[in-house]
């Protein structure tokens, strides 16, 4: 007998129907007053994994107000105990390998030296979508009480955070005076409101990353359909990814989040869920790719800057082509690294060029001065003491993707 029960998309695309009727979606519960959310996405209480895709909608929208879950066994190998009659809620994950016991070339079962069945993991052939039950820690006897983050332990400033986002996305982003803020897929740039505009940093902040949501499509990046005239269902479907994006992010990095933003696509979304169940799925999906892309040039930035840094500090241990040390009255520069620990030098006030060796007293002396002393101006700058100032460039504004 073939089994009724509904799939894990049409059950979440009917949740998120009556929730966006009442106003209640996730993206549309205003955030509190100490910057976070009114509520954490779900993460698994063991591994403190966050839950992925169309599960984070799922077990939002549960009803439960802790955001731990896990499995049965997960609860017993920790010594909790799954509260009786309590009723589970579904996840789905992808698997891309399988357990299996291992045989030999006449099929017969390896065991170990116990005698125990040997078991090897295989690559599937192409991936599986399986089911899994899991438990709110609301369900769970002797779990510890959840611990709500603190601000001041997150290990960094939120609007600090998301301004590095920003910088390091390397978006053109102009901002014009004026209530509009979109993106433009035909000029691949951002514009938004003044800074001043916005009574709230955060809500700068979070109207700054929906729309780079939105640039992460561009054909350069994701690739997603952005070429759609407002009001029409495929540019709700984008503005659908860019809601659970921003969503995503903003509970990472703990920034506000403004819901009065949205009402211009509840009915849109409303009808694309009715008649297209799935799509929940797929914009789900997009949505964690836009989260993973802009994370990853976050991280990409940090190993640069660090990696930098070690280069700095390891530069300050010898002489290198072109370096310029300001040492007793005048400049010296590195012209050229010479075999056998040697560089051709030169004064650059008299002009004089010389060998340089390293076992010398004056090869010491600058290495000290390199060491102790801030980086030197160029050239032409120790002369004239100048500084040349730099204009920012202008771009004409846009329309296209907008809050």
């Amino acid at each position: 007998m073939a089994s009724d029960k509904k799939a894990l998309h049409v059950e979440v695309a009917e949740k998120l129907i009556e929730a966006l009727k009442a106003g209640t979606a996730p993206w549309q519960k205003p955030w509190n007053s100490n910057g976070l959310p009114s509520f954490q996405l779900p993460y698994n209480a063991v591994t403190g994994n966050r839950y992925q895709g169309i599960n984070t909608l799922s077990l939002i929208m549960s009803g439960r107000n802790d955001p731990r879950w896990l499995t049965f066994k997960q609860a017993s190998d920790q010594g909790w105990q799954v509260r009786k009659g309590s009723k589970a809620t579904g996840i789905q994950f992808i698997k891309l390998t399988e357990l299996r016991t291992k045989r030999d070339d006449q099929g017969k079962v390896v065991k170990d030296d116990k005698g125990n069945p040997v078991k090897i993991t295989v690559k599937l052939g192409r991936p599986v979508i399986t089911s899994a039950a899991v438990f709110n820690a609301e369900q769970i006897d002797g779990i510890p009480e959840l611990v709500k983050p603190d601000l001041s332990k997150l290990g960094w400033e939120p609007l600090e955070r998301a301004e590095r986002l920003l910088q390091n996305s390397a978006a053109n982003i102009q901002h014009v005076a004026g209530n509009r803020a979109f993106y433009s897929p035909a000029t691949d740039g951002i514009t938004l409101p003044l800074r001043e505009q916005f009574d709230e940093p955060g809500k700068y902040y979070a109207t700054a990353l929906h729309e780079l949501g939105h640039w992460t499509g561009h054909s350069s990046r994701l690739d997603r359909s952005l070429m759609n005239t407002f009001g029409t269902p495929n540019y709700a479907r984008e503005e659908l990814r860019a809601e659970i994006a921003s969503m995503l992010i903003g509970d990472e990095i703990r920034i506000g989040h403004d819901p009065g933003q949205h009402a211009a696509y509840v009915e849109n979304w409303i009808s694309i869920l009715q008649d297209h169940p799935f799509e929940i799925h797929s914009a789900a999906a997009d949505a964690e790719k836009i989260y993973t892309y802009l994370s990853d040039l976050e991280r990409k930035r940090s190993i640069e800057l660090s990696v930098f840094a070690d280069s700095k500090k390891l530069a300050q241990h010898f002489l290198a082509n072109h370096d310029q040390i300001s040492y007793n009255g005048t400049i010296y520069q590195v012209n050229e690294s010479l075999k056998n620990n040697r560089f051709k030098m030169e004064d650059l006030g008299s002009g004089q060029q010389f060998i340089l060796r390293k076992d010398d007293l004056l090869y010491k002396n600058l290495l000290q001065a390199k060491q102790q002393q801030p980086p030197v101006l160029s050239v032409s700058e120790a002369v004239t003491t100048q500084r040349v100032p730099v204009i920012p460039s202008e771009s004409k504004p846009t329309h296209q993707y907008k809050r």
